[in-house]
């Protein structure tokens, strides 16, 4: 299950709440001949015919739950059939190569009840999406059957009549009694009291099973349909309600008509709404439309530097990126292509093409960019990369495809710990891999419906298939470097301070926890070696008017460039929940090879945090069947020629995947402005 972005925001504050594994060394040492051959040629199993997908442990997930219809909760056939499906929330290891189900939260030795509960909502409509598109890709009656159950069990968790008729109830117990206030306390409290992450969900399911439903089983699409307009009903009281309203955040105005307030849970319900628009629902197109609009206002441009187009998730911060829940590329590519909005495939592409090259390069999905890519990283934000690029693909080049297998090479080695996370033989996938190579061996809920989401995608996609499972390492990358302020030189008036808070300020972490105030008059100098560096300067910004930042760059006694940002003026903090704001301000590039020294002086009341230094070309190197492959990452709009990191040849890219000839010329390696260049042995 997702934890809530609250939940998550205090788990990122405080460091990974992953529990962590110690990495087994002889499976690493086996990761060395797993996978396939490289792109380009035969798979080994691909040739065969074998396919990634395998459900046998989501399967083992199941268990059978017995509903018992009351006037706000019942479900299609409760008459007949008063059991449904639904997926264990966690599984941990047994200590003995197989897997326990547990429940979240703890459990009460008396009732047996879970704090939390067994089953919730989010895995529940996530596993219902797995079985039918597993069905609708090989026409298997037992996930036809499975993905009935399943959205049958989705379905008994949605109030259907008084004040909260149409959204959800996020928990359930063994017995099928539903848990509307658990303990820890999720956002909204009753469950159903508002609209949320698992009432998203629910509408994407819904969505998905309606249009594979409507020609197989006439009665059971319809009821569908019914609770999805149902869901759309509890919508219409909140957030498409507010169509066409901004709210303001740090200074921006925001839309006000996303769900929960984020463009993440709002984009996977547009996939639902995308799948029934396709079906033919007049009522979804119409929410798609509203929610598009809402999400594609989130979408940022590559040229003004962080999130380097990205989409951000979320309105309250506009320094905080999170790679779960990350749909928003793929929907709006999806929409956009549905309801002609180019607008909406420029997003997708920018966010696919520009933003996943440099998350690749920074060592693939952490978590956390809040600012500064951080915590660990798990399957949810893995597949998002690889579904928002291969959805952009369909509205820009090819590129992009190939961008989507590297992505996916997560899953079989291209990670810190160096391993396969997922495994096509028994359909595993751990539940996460710390940024020091810890492993979480336990293979819960989330983690295995978004492995399998993306083993689908590859079945799909054998060319994609063939470049991620030709991976088997991440031998190397070269993404953001940051500068800490308080190891810097400081002028004599200069103070480091600790908040008693930690690294968390309510909306990002500081870098190391700490920042240097920097009273007018006052400097500090970073040394700086990375040659044709684009600078960022990262500074808490204050609500008020505090001044500038005055930024130097010297080689030697000789002042190259400088330029002034913004220390405070960030305005009314709005729906964020500190005053000030923390995102990297761009700087500028061009750096000169030399060393040169950047010097950040006060002109009012500076809270320097850190200097960050993107590459002018980020870089990561992946080890495969049959040697390296590298991706080189263009931050700057000028073509770029560097040194290679490895022998190969291959392709350069614009930004939008369109291909633009040969990688390698002259002995070095081509990579467009802005764009990306691939080669490979």
């Amino acid at each position: 299950m997702s934890i809530s972005r609250r939940t998550f925001l205090t788990a990122a504050a405080a460091g990974s709440a992953l529990a962590l594994l110690p990495l087994d060394a002889h499976t690493a040492q086996a990761s060395a001949s797993a996978g396939l051959r490289p792109w380009g040629s035969a798979p080994l199993d691909a040739a065969r015919g074998a396919r990634l997908t395998n459900l046998a442990h989501l399967r083992f997930l199941l268990a059978e739950v017995p509903v018992v219809a009351s006037a706000t909760h019942t479900t299609f056939g409760i008459e007949a059939s008063p059991r449904v499906l639904a997926p264990w929330t966690y599984a941990d290891t047994d200590g003995a190569g197989g897997y326990r189900p547990v429940g979240g939260g703890t459990r009460d030795a008396v009732t047996g009840y879970w704090t939390q509960g067994a089953y919730n909502a989010d895995d529940i409509a996530r596993a219902a999406i797995v079985f039918l598109r597993d069905w609708t890709a090989t026409g298997d009656p037992q996930s036809r059957d499975e993905a009935r159950d399943v959205l049958r069990s989705l379905a008994f968790l949605q109030t259907t009549s008084g004040d909260n008729a149409g959204r959800v109830v996020l928990w359930q117990q063994e017995d099928g009694t539903l848990n509307p206030s658990a303990i820890p306390v999720e956002l909204p409290d009753p469950s159903d009291s508002a609209e949320s992450y698992w009432l998203a969900r629910t509408v994407w399911a819904f969505g998905e099973g309606y249009a594979a439903f409507r020609r197989e089983d006439a009665a059971f699409a319809a009821f569908l349909l019914e609770r999805l307009h149902l869901a759309l009903d509890a919508l219409g009281r909140e957030s498409l309600s507010r169509a066409g309203q901004w709210v303001r955040s740090d200074g921006k105005d925001l839309p006000a008509w996303l769900i929960a307030g984020g463009a993440d849970a709002t984009a996977e319900a547009m996939l639902g709404l995308a799948a029934a628009t396709e079906a033919g629902d007049a009522r979804s197109r119409q929410a798609l439309q509203t929610y598009g609009e809402g999400v594609g206002a989130m979408a940022t441009d590559p040229a003004k530097g962080w999130p380097f187009g990205a989409v951000l998730p979320w309105t309250g911060s506009l320094g905080f990126w999170h790679a779960w829940g990350a749909a928003a590329p793929e929907a709006l590519a999806r929409a956009g292509a549905l309801l002609r909005r180019r607008d909406w495939k420029a997003a997708a592409v920018a966010d696919a093409g520009t933003f996943t090259p440099q998350v690749l390069a920074s060592g693939g999905p952490h978590n956390a960019w809040a600012p500064l890519p951080a915590e660990a990283q798990i399957a949810y934000g893995a597949h998002g990369r690889v579904a928002g690029a291969v959805q952009a693909a369909t509205v820009g080049g090819e590129g992009l495809r190939v961008l989507a297998g590297l992505a996916a090479g997560w899953f079989f080695g291209a990670n810190t710990a160096g391993i396969p996370v997922y495994d096509p033989a028994t359909g595993v996938t751990f539940d996460g891999v710390e940024t020091d190579g810890r492993v979480n061996r336990n293979s819960g809920a989330e983690s295995t419906i978004h492995g399998l989401l993306t083993m689908l995608l590859l079945d799909a996609n054998r060319d994609i298939a063939r470049i991620a499972t030709s991976i088997t390492g991440l031998s190397s990358f070269s993404g953001l470097r940051v500068l800490e302020a308080e190891n810097a030189r400081l002028s004599a008036g200069c103070s480091i301070t600790r908040p008693e808070s930690g690294a968390w300020i309510g909306e990002g972490n500081l870098s190391g926890a700490a920042y240097v105030t920097v009273p007018a008059g006052e400097s500090v100098e970073f040394d700086v070696t990375e040659a044709g560096g684009i600078l960022h300067g990262l500074i808490w910004r204050q609500a008020a008017d505090a001044g500038d930042a005055v930024w130097e760059v010297f080689r030697g006694r000789k002042r190259l460039w400088s330029t002034r940002t913004p220390a405070g003026g960030a305005g009314d903090r709005g729906l964020t929940e500190a005053d000030g704001m923390l995102v990297p301000q761009l700087l500028g590039g061009d750096l000169p090879a030399e060393a040169v020294t950047v010097r950040c002086t006060s002109r009012g009341d500076v809270r320097l945090d850190a200097l960050v230094i993107q590459p002018a070309v980020a870089s990561a190197v992946y080890a495969t069947t049959s040697g390296a492959a590298v991706l080189y990452a263009n931050g700057g709009r000028r073509d770029q020629r560097v040194a290679p990191l490895a022998a190969g040849s291959g392709r350069s890219y614009d930004a939008d995947g369109s291909q633009r000839g040969q990688a390698v010329q002259g002995g070095q390696v081509r990579v467009r402005g802005g764009g990306f260049t691939i080669t490979r042995a």
